[in-house]
């Protein structure tokens, strides 16, 4: 995910929230690159085969 250099850091934090939270996602890397472009690197969530979810 790339977010140009207009964006303000706390809209880039929404989006980035809004991504990890729909999305399944979490934050990897963030690299700001002069310009103020910043390069968003993000991962799949983990997720624990060993400790099984809650049923109810």
């Amino acid at each position: 995910m790339q977010l140009p250099g207009d964006v303000s850091r706390m809209t880039a934090a929404v989006r980035l929230a809004i991504q990890a939270e729909f999305g399944g996602w979490e934050l990897s890397r963030v690299r700001l690159y002069p310009g103020g472009v910043r390069k968003v690197w993000l991962r799949r969530r983990r997720t624990s085969s060993l400790m099984a979810e809650p049923t109810i």
